[in-house]
């Protein structure tokens, strides 16, 4: 039978390589200088990471989402079960030690499924804009906050203080480019910003990643990353072949009188003809032969066809 080269290369495995063992590596997140808050402590607005106990914690009255999909819930109480709650809530104090909801409430409530009794969660003081800003950019300036954290950092800058990115730019003393890039790490899935806080991955890493459309692509690339030492390089090296893959299966693709011709040429040659053809229509057909015989043979009958057609 008459053959199509398809030169599909390696699969995603190849090149990927088995990633089995590398939740092995991942443990759930923690926070620098966090807080438990108790009955005897309720500290002021904080930029740093408070432990606050879900009782004390009220969902906000003027939340717009009224309804949460139960299946969503279950898919992020997983993720908060395999490592931790990676961004924290924000609250505010409504007095008699209780905290409202400002943001957050989904991750609030499948924090709850998982049986999460200590909820990270920063405090905000509403009354009080221009603290909490100052605040945050002080908190940005430490040297020990992850990619991670500084994501969130800016990103709470924009959405409560009501900055654009040039502003925040500004007011971290940053390019706007750099604040993009970080805030661009919040699109991560789960797993990859987890990788990226606890230093499995790195910002360089990230950004070849964030070049890639699939979310579960992004995971299986990570697991790559950790299990096989790959640098940002080599990473890219990776993707492109991916992506590669996808367009040399596109070529084969044949307009259907393709077919036509290896089926009418193969009945004289069988598996000794094959047809490439690329994405602009240019492309080969070989035709191997065994003896002199067989291509007169061919001959005749193209002659006697020719001479029917005439």
């Amino acid at each position: 039978m008459a053959k199509i080269q398809h030169g599909l290369g390696r699969g995603l495995s190849a090149l990927l390589g088995e990633s089995t063992d590398i939740d092995n590596l991942r443990k759930p997140v923690g926070y620098i200088n966090k807080e438990t808050v108790t009955a005897d402590h309720a500290p002021d607005s904080s930029p740093d990471v408070l432990r606050i106990p879900a009782g004390l914690i009220d969902p906000n009255p003027f939340q717009p989402r009224m309804t949460f999909d139960r299946e969503e819930l279950a898919e992020l109480a997983d993720s908060i079960r395999t490592f931790g709650l990676i961004q924290p809530i924000t609250v505010r104090k409504t007095g008699e030690g209780h905290y409202q909801i400002i943001s957050g409430e989904r991750r609030f409530r499948a924090a709850r499924m998982t049986g999460m009794d200590l909820i990270p969660a920063y405090v905000r003081d509403t009354d009080d804009q221009g603290m909490l800003e100052m605040a945050i950019v002080e908190n940005i300036q430490r040297s020990d906050l992850d990619p991670i954290e500084i994501s969130m950092s800016y990103q709470r800058l924009m959405e409560e203080c009501s900055l654009t990115q040039e502003q925040l730019a500004s007011r971290v003393g940053k390019k706007r480019a750099s604040v993009a890039n970080y805030l661009r790490l919040l699109k991560l899935p789960a797993k990859v910003q987890h990788d990226i806080k606890v230093g499995l991955v790195s910002v360089g890493h990230a950004k070849v990643l964030l070049g890639v459309d699939e979310p579960a692509l992004q995971e299986a690339l990570c697991d790559a990353i950790i299990k096989n030492g790959l640098s940002v390089r080599q990473l890219e090296e990776r993707v492109r072949a991916l992506y590669a893959e996808p367009k040399r299966k596109r070529e084969q693709q044949l307009p259907d009188f393709y077919y036509r011709i290896l089926e009418n040429v193969g009945k004289y040659f069988g598996d000794n003809i094959s047809l490439k053809r690329g994405e602009n229509g240019k492309g080969s057909l070989t035709i191997r032969f065994n003896s002199d015989e067989e291509m007169q043979r061919f001959l005749k009958a193209f002659e006697d066809k020719t001479e029917q057609d005439a």
